[in-house]
């Protein structure tokens, strides 16, 4: 069966133009309820498939004979998300597949071998924001897999999840885009798409410069980065192409995947109740010049406003652009130049996961086996002060979070529901999700719109529990801390702890599709003043395992929980010990560090001979001296 998409392949070849407007073209037709179907349907712009095609073909074919290579379907509002509004929610698949056949049906017309016009399968966010709890991710994700089960069997090329406001809904149009796509590629005989569909993502930035959950566009681009079936990444809709340029230098120098640029025909005015667009079309080819030679670009076209004049003149000049023998390369060219650094996210702002200075610091506190005062505001369901003490740790210095909600005689995935769901929109850092049950990962996963670490898998029980919890990791686009434990249990030396992380690399890549950058390695580490003589040499062999899995796995990260190391301490010592211990894990190459941040103090503020005991403690370097008995 061929693997490779014709889109990808063209893709790969030339700078691809999408076609414009379908709503605001729509509306200069002046339609009555009766073109619709009745009054209760009016506006239902996806109805006019059933009701109307020749009028959406005309838009089709206006767009390809202005030279368009790819048509989106009208399928904006095609999932019944949207068409419950009009009591029409069965219809959904239906009203898809008619609106890929249509297109289908005109591409198809004007496809040539030396041309091929594609067909994109449109996505839009329906009204309801998962975020603010309008809908939960399982009702989104199966109403996205219906619509895109129409689009695909309809025969749409690719399929493009478009003007998105919120993350999580991206996350849901996603897993149902891939279900259904899974389910096609079972049911269906091989055809020209070779069993693969391209998706494209394109979220919106308003005039605030988000999205309107409040997304920036790094923190968009860290969330879906990691996912394999997105093929381009971009920006389309609310504004014109002068509001998007910052967005856009941006994505083009950070962005590993393909940029995708939409913009409206400028800034709309309301003129008697209606959005009139003012940009005209030479206006809009001088932007996408600036951004196709300047940025990179390698995909536009026009959202609202947009004609197919506009179209037209864009297909004109990319006609001589990309004639041009560099345009092939030049792609590639910008992808080896691409700044991008592993990270994570919160629904908005993204981290690096290495950064100058190290450590990043993970907060400690909201977890409820480690915190006392934590668990006794989780006991008491004060999901308000829960809160609180996450932002205070921020403000403390916390750049990400860790959550562990799991306390005996709990329903632990139901607290972690009702703390994630709060900690979501009011908490800025990104957070580490931790749980040993699968099931609350998952939970936790389904409500989060960032990108999330999720703590921990190990080989303690053999590969099973960890398979699961890899899976979701791909299914989410989530890093995953992996401790050093296998069936043997815990590693206490440095060879084993390096072969541990080792074995896990290669089953998290070789066997799920994760990258080593996905990955974040916990070499641990254990008390150092509890006297045990196995234990002497502990925080040695962690610190060389650092070193070793950085030297041998570059792309990955490590992490430690820091007060492990001064556990059974008296407080001032434990906080003495730590900060030690954390400046020589640092040292050795440690990314992340578990921490409560405002008791790690600055060696300097440490008497040296404290900082010497400390230094001995760790590095194992035991002094013995004859005692003379009387």
């Amino acid at each position: 069966m061929n693997t490779t998409h014709p889109f990808l392949q063209t893709l790969d070849e030339r700078v691809l133009l999408f076609d414009g407007a379908m709503g605001t073209t729509i509306q200069r037709f002046e339609l009555t309820s009766a073109d619709f179907g009745g009054k209760m349907y009016d506006g239902c712009n996806e109805l006019l498939c059933l009701t109307r095609p020749d009028i959406i073909e005309r838009i089709h074919r206006s767009y390809l004979e202005a030279g368009a290579d790819v048509i989106e379907t009208n399928s904006f509002g095609s999932s019944a998300i949207v068409l419950a509004e009009y009591g029409i929610a069965d219809r959904a698949y239906e009203i898809s597949y008619a609106a890929a056949a249509l297109a289908r049906r005109a591409a198809d017309a004007y496809s040539r071998q030396e041309r091929p016009r594609f067909v994109a399968g449109s996505m839009g966010p329906g009204t309801k924001l998962p975020s603010l709890g309008h809908i939960s991710f399982d009702q989104a994700a199966e109403a996205f897999a219906t619509q895109a089960r129409g689009l695909i069997e309809g025969g749409a090329d690719l399929l493009c999840i478009e003007t998105c406001q919120d993350p999580l809904q991206i996350k849901a149009a996603l897993a149902g885009a891939e279900h259904a796509i899974a389910e096609w590629r079972r049911n269906s005989p091989p055809d020209w798409r070779g069993g693969v569909i391209p998706i494209i993502v394109s979220v919106t930035i308003e005039t605030t410069g988000t999205m309107l959950m409040g997304t920036d566009i790094a923190a968009a681009l860290t969330t879906f980065e990691p996912y394999e079936s997105i093929v381009a990444f971009g920006m389309n809709c609310a504004t014109g192409p002068k509001e998007m340029e910052e967005h856009v230098r941006y994505l083009t120098a950070h962005s590993p995947k393909p940029v995708f640029v939409m913009p409206n025909a400028g800034l709309p005015e309301n003129i008697g109740g209606r959005a009139h667009y003012h940009l005209r079309p030479e206006e809009l080819l001088t932007w996408m010049q600036r951004y196709v030679r300047d940025f990179g670009v390698r995909i536009i076209g026009g959202c609202c406003g947009t004609t197919h004049e506009h179209i037209r003149v864009l297909a004109e000049w990319l006609a001589d652009y990309n004639a041009r023998p560099e345009v092939a390369q030049r792609e590639s060219d910008r992808r080896r130049c691409v700044r991008f650094a592993p990270s994570v996210s919160s629904l908005y702002t993204s981290v690096p996961l290495h950064i100058e200075q190290p450590p990043l610091l993970v907060g400690e506190r909201c977890n409820a086996n480690g915190s006392k005062q934590f668990r006794t505001l989780l006991l008491a369901e004060q999901y308000d002060a829960m809160v609180a003490m996450a932002n205070e740790q921020i403000r403390e210095g916390a750049h990400i979070l860790d959550v562990c909600v799991a306390y005996v005689g709990r329903d632990e995935r139901r607290d972690m529901h009702e703390v994630i769901r709060r900690f979501r929109t009011q908490v800025t850092a990104p957070l580490m999700i931790d749980s040993t049950e699968v099931a609350v990962l998952e939970e936790a996963l389904k409500l989060y719109g960032g990108r999330a670490i999720i703590n921990s898998i190990n080989f303690e029980d053999g590969t099973e529990k960890a398979d699961q919890i890899l899976r979701l990791a791909k299914r989410f686009g989530a890093a995953v801390i992996a401790l050093s434990i296998d069936e043997e249990g815990q590693a206490y030396t440095t060879a084993k702890k390096v072969a541990i992380a080792e074995r896990i690399r290669d089953r998290a890549v070789g066997t799920h599709g994760l990258r080593e950058e996905d990955l974040i390695f916990d070499p641990l580490t254990f008390p150092l003043g509890s006297g045990q003589e196995d234990l002497r040499q502990s925080a040695k062999a962690t610190l060389e395992a650092i070193r070793q899995i950085k030297e041998r796995m570059p792309r990955a990260a490590t992490i430690l929980g820091i007060s492990n190391c001064s556990f059974g301490l008296a407080p001032r010592i434990r906080h003495i010990l730590n900060s030690v211990f954390l400046h020589y894990a640092v040292e050795a190459g440690l990314d992340l560090a578990i921490v409560h941040a405002s008791r790690i103090v600055p060696l300097y503020t440490i008497d040296e001979r404290g900082r010497e005991l400390c230094r001995q403690l760790i590095f194992d370097e035991r002094r013995w001296e004859e005692i003379e008995t009387p």
